[in-house]
């Protein structure tokens, strides 16, 4: 279980988050939504351990995490799914995956989790993780080093960017899968609906702070009667 106590954040003399608590039981799916610039992706990096609070205290089954980089969280059994990520020139697809499993990955496990998230295996094992490749290919097979790490909890920051509508079903069905076959916690940082739904818990960040959180029946409805202010992104009654 993964708990947030009083978090707090700042950057640029400006306070991003402000005592935030959160929990994610073991075996749940987390969404995390509200507007443009309100804190959501700077939480999940510093659940991530990219970024390190400025106050409160991060807790990983009982254990103090708080201070702990994002390469001690990893092995701990917790991944980040960045919302741009990063390319490895001179590094094929195949190579990542067997770096991300850790083990004696073969060609047709590798091939595997590449369709799981929409990509046809033959054409892109033995590409390189470089510039060649799209913003969605890469966040595609970014999500696959997360299938094949097995973590025991996944943050994903704005899974759906750079996704076609034939992917993004199948990685519903990812999220789906991990989440009930294999029990894994999971956390979505996400403006998508049918993300949403999914969803166990709903968590709505705004200004640094929780506005809302309860189950995703108990949310969802308040939602999806807003939509985005054109001058600020926070939500406006229709």
């Amino acid at each position: 279980m993964l708990e947030l106590k009083q978090i707090t954040f700042s950057a640029d003399e400006k306070t991003i988050l402000h005592n935030v608590d959160l929990v994610v039981p073991d075996g749940q799916l987390l969404a995390i939504t509200g507007p443009n610039g309100g804190g959501k992706s700077t939480l999940a990096r510093i659940i991530a351990g990219i970024e390190k609070p400025a106050g409160g205290q991060i807790l990983w089954n009982g254990q103090d995490i708080t201070q702990c980089s994002i390469t001690e969280r990893a092995r701990l059994g917790l991944g980040y799914a960045f919302q741009q990520p990063v390319r490895f020139k001179g590094i094929s697809v195949f190579d990542l995956l067997k770096l991300a499993d850790g083990g004696d990955l073969t060609i047709a496990q590798a091939c595997d989790y590449l369709s799981q998230v929409g990509l046809c295996a033959r054409e892109y094992v033995d590409r390189a993780v470089d510039g060649s490749l799209s913003g969605g290919e890469l966040k595609r097979i970014e999500i696959a080093t997360i299938l094949a790490r097995k973590v025991k909890l996944a943050v994903f920051d704005e899974p759906e960017a750079g996704i076609d509508l034939w992917s993004f079903q199948n990685l519903i069905q990812v999220f789906e899968d991990l989440q009930k076959k294999q029990r894994q916690s999971i956390v979505i940082i996400s403006h998508q609906e049918r993300l949403l739904k999914i969803a166990d818990r709903i968590v709505v960040i705004e200004s640094g702070r929780v506005a809302a959180e309860g189950e995703a029946a108990q949310i969802l409805p308040d939602l999806l009667h807003q939509k985005p202010c054109c001058k600020t992104g926070r939500g406006c009654e229709q």
